[in-house]
């Protein structure tokens, strides 16, 4: 993935901001990169589809920073980065732990650029257990 555009560089960048404060349990942060209008759809090993607006995404992560959890693994693969304008989209893999046990999550981002940031406006999550990531 060639990262020589600027645009696609601070997108980038946002991302790696997102996973930072997310595997950290910064809901303060989050607050900012997460656009106010933010869908969350997470499809699960069972193929059941789980849907969370701002509020509750955020306060999956200020549930594990209250009950003391660690924070969480920051691997992420990026497969790909669009940029158009104001719009963005992500396609990366990660390997975490957003449902009780360690997973590989494959997850497509929509970003929109507004308010001289880049915010996240969509994020759709697919979980496969880790063991079977290639």
């Amino acid at each position: 993935m060639s990262t020589e555009n600027p645009r696609v560089q601070e997108v980038k960048q946002a991302i790696d901001d997102l996973i930072q404060t997310a595997t950290n349990y910064d809901v303060e942060v989050l607050e900012r990169i997460y656009h106010e209008d933010l869908r969350v759809i997470m499809v699960d090993t069972q193929d059941n589809v789980n849907t969370a607006d701002k509020a509750a995404f955020k306060g999956l992560f200020a549930s594990k920073r209250e009950a003391g959890d660690p924070p969480m693994n920051t691997w992420a693969n990026f497969h790909r980065i669009d940029v158009n304008g104001d719009k963005a989209h992500v396609l990366l893999s990660r390997k975490n732990d957003l449902s009780g046990q360690n997973m590989m999550l494959i997850l497509s981002i929509d970003l929109i650029h507004e308010d001289g940031r880049w915010q996240v406006t969509r994020e759709v999550i697919f979980l496969r257990p880790e063991n079977e990531a290639a």
